[in-house]
């Protein structure tokens, strides 16, 4: 059996203002197409389907296309992550067509999906994105006390659950989709923390024992096997979503499921719309680099000991894909505070001292002409004025 794995797909997301929807589409048509290709049998998608509870429009739309070209020719399972509405994502689900389930129960999430190849049963089980704060009441039988305040008290009890069920299909193999932080594993700064009490991690031990386990929260792509003691891997997200990211090699995960025991898996890179880079270093150098890098998304970091002019009109003329600037001159300490502003100073050293502060250097003859003249001007308006 093959089975593409692939999550965090966060669709409606922006990157620094830049709309992402135009190679969210372009990333969902390759997809389609790789799954015709390499004749894909089940798609799992473990969470984060959306950016956020209510998606825009657009984003729905592009979901239910794809949803609907990917059952053509495959089954597909998703469960929702802490970015989604497991109540929006879920509804009718009763009603989708055959081979697309949305796994978005959690009193329900110990019925798997299943599906048949030449070595028997598979077992397709999703745990949506179990909020500890919630889930720690559903797991639990009316009456009973309610599971621990944590990720791992909840995750631990819902896998019992899963394990008990699939101990009802002697041989049977089994699937388990889970949107959660491993412990060990490498996150970025894109993906929302789960924190919850500080207990914000699940060992990786509390995973064993299933034939594979498809990992969805973190953006990178990661092997967790030997810490989990079973298959177990995040699949990351298909585009960057920060310049944490940056280095990342975003990639699907093809794998092979064979008779119990045999699990290959395919690491797939998927399409780079526009490279991120992160610059540093004085104006001129950057500007010289715009050959290299006037095609990629950009985040200019400018290091003159003096705020050169016109600075964002110049990087953006040379880097017209430009997202972020920041200007941090050398020799300034980091999160160095701004001049205190003293009762009896003289406005006018105020404004000499807070330019100096945003400038890096000395305000010329010139600037301090400027400021005088807006000061008087001021002066003299307020003065007319009463």
């Amino acid at each position: 059996m093959k089975i593409l794995h692939t999550s965090d797909w966060h669709l409606g997301r922006t990157l620094h203002g830049e709309d992402l929807h135009e190679h969210q589409a372009a990333f969902h048509d390759w997809l389609v197409d790789l799954v015709r290709e390499r004749e894909v049998d089940v798609v799992v998608i473990p969470g984060d389907v959306y950016d956020r509870a209510v998606p825009p429009i657009p984003a729905v739309r592009l979901l239910g296309r794809t949803l609907s070209r990917l059952a053509e020719t495959a089954t597909v399972v998703l469960t929702p992550g802490n970015h989604d509405s497991a109540d929006r994502l879920g509804f009718g689900r009763e009603l989708m067509r055959a081979g697309v389930h949305l796994l978005t129960d959690t009193p329900g999430l110990d019925h798997p999906v299943s599906v048949e190849d030449e070595h028997g049963e598979v077992l397709f089980f999703g745990l949506p994105y179990l909020e500890p704060d919630t889930a720690r009441h559903r797991l639990v039988a009316e009456g009973e006390e309610p599971l621990g305040r944590s990720h791992e008290a909840v995750t631990r009890a819902a896998l019992d659950r899963v394990r008990e069920r699939a101990a009802e299909h002697p041989g049977a193999r089994t699937v388990v989709l889970a949107h959660t932080f491993v412990s060990g594993s490498e996150s970025s700064e894109s993906e929302r923390d789960l924190s919850v009490g500080g207990v914000d991690s699940v060992p990786a031990p509390v995973l064993a024992g299933f034939d594979y386990v498809a990992l969805g929260h973190l953006h990178g792509c990661q092997d967790l096997t030997r810490s989990v003691g079973t298959p177990a891997r995040y699949s990351g997200s298909p585009l960057a979503f920060s310049f944490s990211e940056k280095d990342h090699r975003k990639s699907v995960l093809l794998v092979e499921l064979g008779a119990p025991g045999e699990v290959g898996v395919e690491r797939i890179g998927t399409p780079v719309p526009r490279r991120l880079t992160a610059l540093r270093g004085d104006l001129e150098s950057l500007l010289a680099q715009s050959g290299a890098h006037g095609d990629d998304w950009v985040k200019a970091t400018v290091t003159d000991s003096a705020r050169p002019a016109h600075l964002q009109e110049r990087l953006r003329a040379a880097f017209p894909h430009l997202l972020l600037t920041s200007y941090e001159p050398e020799g300034r300490e980091a999160g160095e505070a701004a001049p205190e502003v003293r009762r009896e100073a003289d406005p006018l050293e105020v404004m000499d001292e807070f330019l100096g502060y945003v400038t890096g250097g000395e305000p010329s003859a010139r600037e301090h002409e400027v400021m005088d003249e807006a000061y008087t001007t001021v002066r003299s308006r307020g003065q007319e004025a009463s």
